[in-house]
């Protein structure tokens, strides 16, 4: 009785698993091209044009900085003037990062929206310098920049 009873399970089981596999046969997929959103897209330029500013105001203030120390120690080492500018490097680095971040988490945030309303399955990113030819994907590219309005 037992037997029978596993035997049952194990079909039913089988059934199913086959049910599931025979409806996952099309993925819903999707693309977008990343340099167009950057281009279009109000929010990420207006976060990319505020990153490069303050990229450029931190380089200007770190020159001036350091221009400052070597005139407060003429004889500062090479060793010491090297490291100043890698400090230097290392804070314009953390503040691009930072940006680079910021920039990357609106994106995905207007694209997860994109995917749920288009009940897609996998969205890849189609750029003219790397193009991926998928057939019968669908371009959501306007509806991500619509987003980021």
């Amino acid at each position: 009785m037992k037997l029978r009873k596993k035997s049952m399970i194990l079909l039913t089981a089988a059934l199913a698993a086959m049910m599931l596999m025979s409806g996952c046969g099309k993925a819903k997929i999707g693309y977008i091209d990343g340099e167009r959103v950057t281009k279009e897209a109000p929010q990420i330029a207006s976060l990319v044009e505020e990153g490069n500013q303050k990229l450029q105001d931190a380089q200007k203030q770190a020159e001036e900085d350091l221009q400052k120390k070597m005139q407060e120690n003429p004889n500062m080492s090479q060793e010491e003037a090297q490291k100043l500018q890698m400090d230097t490097q290392r804070k314009l680095q953390g503040l691009n990062q930072s940006y680079a971040l910021q920039l990357r988490q609106k994106v995905d945030a207007a694209l997860a929206k994109v995917t749920k309303e288009k009940k897609l399955d996998a969205v890849v990113n189609n750029s003219q310098e790397q193009p991926i030819a998928i057939s019968g994907a669908t371009d959501v590219t306007d509806e991500v920049i619509k987003e980021l309005q």
